[in-house]
């Protein structure tokens, strides 16, 4: 299969073309590392001063998407080290997590003094949203060049839990742990609009809602949630304004307990549903659900080609995906 010559991006990508060089049209149009060092700089400044309008109004300062994997990790400990918030850290439990995840879990939050929400929807409901994803397509055409259908579904959930949340505390910012090639450096530090929020949520809501009914409803904002537009939070992933080496990355989060688990996929830290979707993706649409995020990755100087492609490349552990089908009845 024939890769972009400068990033990983396959000819199977959608709407990918390549010049006489073998260079991809993204490639082509990318501004260049300078121009975004110059741009990081500035939304840092600009989530410090928002922090200096913020800080203390609420119980908390903050509230954090975190799946315990390395990234979220490290965002974690940004937060409560680097810009000295105080942050309440949710997670999602998909019932798919590693067990070693738990305890990356419950070490890190005691390390940095962090309170920690567990929200833990009923497996058998999740179970047959992810078996119907596993099968169907559930969502826009453009969801699929980010991320697999099962994860387009989870990570809906999880969006929206810790929005509806923020609301409900009055929290003035939620925090992600994304890397700089899954979201970019413009939507870092970015306030969300009511009414954008609740048009987008539809798109989302709507097919898990013909799956599971009204089982989904308390993980979702309501009418009564869009209508405080003014509790709306500022949603930041710092790890876009910020360096990122996953070797720095790694070091410090093992000063904290974390450790990395040995049950997951090559693209993920903490979940053991994650094989089972890539290869599902790859099978349906014939290339990689991360490369994507990754080609952005080696495009910003944050990975080397190399490694990207390794990450790629590396197979699903079958014992992992036959244990996923397992649990989900396929």
């Amino acid at each position: 299969m024939t890769l972009c010559a400068q990033c990983i991006l396959p000819e199977t990508f959608p709407g990918i073309s390549f010049n006489a060089e073998g260079v991809c049209n993204y490639c082509q149009g990318y501004a260049g590392e300078h121009a975004l060092a110059e741009k990081k700089k500035t939304y840092e400044e600009k989530f410090n001063k928002l922090i200096e309008e913020h800080r203390g109004k609420a119980g908390y300062d903050l509230i954090m998407a975190y799946s315990g994997g390395k990234d979220s990790t490290y965002t974690l400990d940004i937060f409560v080290s680097r810009y000295k918030l105080r942050v309440l850290a949710l997670t999602f439990d998909n019932s798919f997590i590693s067990p070693l995840s738990f305890e990356n879990i419950r070490r890190i939050c005691s390390a940095l003094g962090v309170d920690h929400y567990l929200v833990r929807p009923n497996p058998a409901m999740l179970h047959t949203v992810f078996r119907t994803a596993a099968q169907e397509e559930l969502f826009s055409p453009k969801t699929r060049e980010r991320a697999s259908t099962i994860c387009t579904s989870c990570i809906g959930f999880v969006k929206s839990i810790v929005l509806r949340t923020a609301i409900e505390k009055s929290i003035p910012f939620v925090g992600f742990g994304w890397s700089p090639g899954q979201a970019p450096l413009e939507s870092s530090v970015m306030k969300t609009n009511a009414l954008f929020a609740k048009s987008t949520q539809q798109a989302i809501y709507d097919p898990l809602h013909r799956i599971a009914g009204d089982a989904i409803a308390p993980y979702f904002p309501g009418e009564e949630h869009f209508k405080q537009a003014e509790r709306f939070p500022w949603n930041i992933h710092p790890l876009a304004f910020l360096d990122y080496d996953e070797e720095k990355m790694i070091q410090r989060n093992r000063e904290l307990g974390w450790e990395k688990p040995g049950d997951t996929d090559a693209n993920s830290t903490n979940c053991l549903l994650n094989a089972l979707a890539n290869r599902i993706h790859k099978e349906r649409y014939k290339f990689h659900p991360y490369a994507w995020e990754l080609a952005n990755m080696v495009r910003c100087g944050a990975m080397t080609r190399e490694f990207a492609i390794a990450k790629i490349n590396e197979p699903e552990q079958q014992d992992i995906v036959l244990m996923a089908k397992g649990r989900l009845g396929l």
